[in-house]
């Protein structure tokens, strides 16, 4: 028998304006005909809530996406920030807590993780995995175990996850992995193929890949990542040129930029993203652009970490797709996301409107799953997974505004704390601010993260 809710949206956006009054069905379950969780019906001038409707009062959005995730960085918010320092030294604390994970405990530590994004208007993260093995390098009797604790808790949470199974082979450019990354590294991307091949998808679950970073995959290797990612028509992401150090290291070695050398060895194309993509040249915008390759900004990592501004809008002119994600999730906010890339270009130009609110909204949304392999959510239109999100338009900060400017209202004025309902599959994940599976958020946060500190 199949079962089907109805949402009444007081205001929702359809991609390119608002419309009072929405009516959607979805499918959530018991249909034979594959459109469990989708949406079945959209009807507008709906003015009066259908019977047995769920209401859904503020402004409603296509679910977001939160394209590039370490969910083990949220164990350091509120450390790393204490004194100065550079991505270096970052990198050294967040290695620490590395060291402290084991399959249970990365379990506890992600699940809350993935409430605060549910919480936050998310419905699909792209979780950057590296963290395979034990300390040292030995690999658990399940050699997947730690990208299965990072699925089952994305399951627990009720979002959707894309695992992009990183490999991770040197520590840098012909340098061996040092004794923290031992237990990132399968010893080369052959054996790390055969590994990831394991994994499994799931209805919430999708299996990607993904390159490190140029320095930990050797260039003889990278065709063997991308060849797997190619083989399954699944997403390949890349860390791209975050930081000058590793560019020059790059031009040392190789002769030649990050982006180039993915270029020659086949890694870049219409479903590779690379991540930050910050200090590019003419040419690596123009290679990026013309390959379709997409861009994953992350703004508030990238100026919590001092890295520098991207240049996401000539990206985007070159043929670049911009997605949106959280990364170290010193914030946890795809709204401010997608905020800070246009106000740190606006800084950067000293000009502003470089992308309309819209334009902003579909990099936190549709073109976030599509990044992510998801090519069929972040929209609200039949036929399209049933993932939304609404943001109450009476709070402190949305108070005054125009429903009919729903998206200026949601890039310029709202926040993470204005969701009031995230739906996922058509079954509501958080209601009237509350999460319907993980009861007390803050504290299983605070219990995992005190867990890793003992």
């Amino acid at each position: 028998m199949q079962v089907t809710q109805t949402y009444w949206l007081e205001h929702a956006w359809l991609d390119t304006h608002v419309e009072p009054g929405v009516a959607l069905t979805v499918s959530a379950g018991g249909s034979a005909d594959g459109t469990d969780g989708r949406i079945t019906s959209l009807r507008t001038d709906v003015h009066t809530p259908p019977p047995g409707a769920e209401i859904l009062r503020g402004l409603t959005l296509p679910g977001l996406a939160n394209a590039h995730s370490h969910a083990f960085h949220r164990a350091l918010r509120g450390t790393v920030q204490v004194g100065s320092g550079t991505f270096w030294t970052w990198r050294e604390i967040m290695y620490s807590v590395a060291d402290r994970l084991t399959p249970e405990t990365y379990h506890a530590l992600a699940r809350a993780v993935y409430a605060e994004m549910a919480l936050a208007g998310v419905t699909a993260v792209g979780e950057f995995h590296y963290l395979h093995h034990a300390p040292g390098g030995t690999p658990y009797a399940d050699p997947n175990a730690m990208g299965e604790a990072l699925i089952e808790a994305a399951r627990d949470a009720g979002i959707r996850i894309t695992l992009l199974d990183t490999a991770y082979v040197s520590s840098g450019f012909g340098q061996p992995p040092n004794r923290h990354q031992l237990r990132f590294c399968d010893g080369d991307a052959d054996a790390w193929a055969e590994r990831a091949a394991l994994l499994k998808e799931r209805d919430h679950a999708r299996i990607g890949a993904a390159v490190h970073s140029v320095r930990a995959v050797p260039a003889a290797q990278l065709a063997t990542v991308a060849r797997w990612a190619e083989e399954r028509r699944a997403p390949l992401h890349v860390h791209l040129s975050e930081q000058t150090a590793e560019n020059d290291a790059c031009l040392r070695h190789h002769g030649r930029t990050p982006t180039r050398l993915l270029a020659d060895h086949g890694v870049l194309g219409p479903r590779t993203t690379g991540v930050h993509n910050t200090h590019l040249t003419d040419e690596d915008i123009a290679l990026l652009g013309d390959s379709s390759t997409g861009t994953c900004m992350c703004p508030t990592t990238e100026r919590d970490l001092a890295d520098g501004i991207g240049p996401a809008a000539a990206l985007q002119r070159a043929g670049s797709p911009l997605s949106l994600g959280s990364d170290s999730h010193a914030v946890i906010d795809l709204l401010e996301e997608a905020r800070a890339m246009e106000l740190n270009e606006r800084l950067r130009t000293r000009t502003r409107g470089h992308w309309t609110a819209a334009a902003l909204l579909r990099a936190a949304s549709a073109d976030g799953h599509a990044a992510l392999g998801w090519d069929d959510a972040g929209l609200l239109e039949v036929g399209a997974r049933a993932d939304f999100t609404t943001i109450a338009l009476d709070s402190v900060r949305t108070a005054g505004t125009l429903p009919r400017l729903g998206a200026e209202t949601a890039v310029f004025a709202a926040t993470a704390a204005d969701v009031r309902h995230t739906v996922v599959a058509g079954r509501p994940v958080v209601r009237d601010g509350a999460h319907t599976l993980v009861p007390d958020v803050p504290k299983a946060l605070a219990e995992a993260v005190e867990a890793l500190r003992a």
